[in-house]
């Protein structure tokens, strides 16, 4: 409980972040913002290790599969939201909770943004891949979160909050000019890119969930990682 509020200031407080920086410093200060996330997701979980030993592989395993996200979204560049990196945090999100899953995301975002292009918009995606994960971790334990059904449709709609949420940091950052056509226009435009990603999400989840789940829920148990919540589907 105390996890899941501080979870969720942290995130009224990056997304306070996010729009404090486009009215005082224009998106000079993006990559500062950037680290400034990552410092306030990965708080709670270096700090588990004044209250108990905590193995090395429990660091190892979330950086491979943050390097996996970032890595994944790389070949599939060419096809715009079209990747498997949403799918790779929401797993994440269902196996190891929601705090594992935030700093997935938000890690993810930023590396792979090494390969692809830093900007103003690295810490908006990494507050948005952070909410997938976020969201799938405290959703977890649902017992429509347990179906198949359930996943697809987690993932079919996190495509879209993901792409409505991207519109918002341009449609702030020129919040001076704003009207409701442009504001329209924004939404109306990236329909093709949120369904995309939708539908992206619902194949990797569909073709790769159960087995990414098994495997990883046996790495899980054979060293004992993360294991003060359990997913079981």
């Amino acid at each position: 409980m105390a996890k899941g509020r501080y979870l969720t200031i942290v995130a009224i407080v990056i997304l306070f972040l996010l729009v404090l920086s486009i009215v005082l410093f224009n998106y000079r200060a993006y990559l500062l913002l950037s680290f400034i996330i990552m410092g306030l997701t990965m708080i709670p979980f270096f700090s588990r290790f004044e209250v108990r030993k905590i193995s090395s592989r429990e660091i190892v395993i979330l950086a491979i599969l943050a390097a996996i996200a970032a890595v994944s979204r790389v070949p599939f560049a060419p096809l715009p939201s079209v990747q498997p990196t949403s799918f790779v945090i929401i797993i994440t999100g269902l196996v190891f909770g929601a705090e594992s899953g935030f700093i997935v995301g938000a890690v993810a975002a930023i590396v792979s943004n090494i390969f692809l292009g830093q900007g103003p918009w690295t810490p908006w995606q990494m507050y948005a891949w952070g909410m997938i994960g976020m969201a799938a971790g405290l959703f977890r334990n649902t017992w429509w979160m347990k179906q198949m059904w359930g996943k697809l449709l987690f993932g079919f709609v996190w495509g879209y909050l993901f792409g409505w949420f991207m519109n918002l940091w341009i449609i702030v950052s020129a919040i001076e000019n704003f009207t409701w056509e442009f504001f329209i226009s924004i939404y109306v435009a990236s329909i093709y890119f949120d369904l995309a990603h939708a539908l992206s999400n619902v194949f990797f989840l569909l073709v790769f969930s159960s087995s990414w789940i098994r495997i990883l829920q046996r790495f899980k148990r054979k060293y004992g990682l993360l294991p003060l919540e359990t997913y079981m589907q």
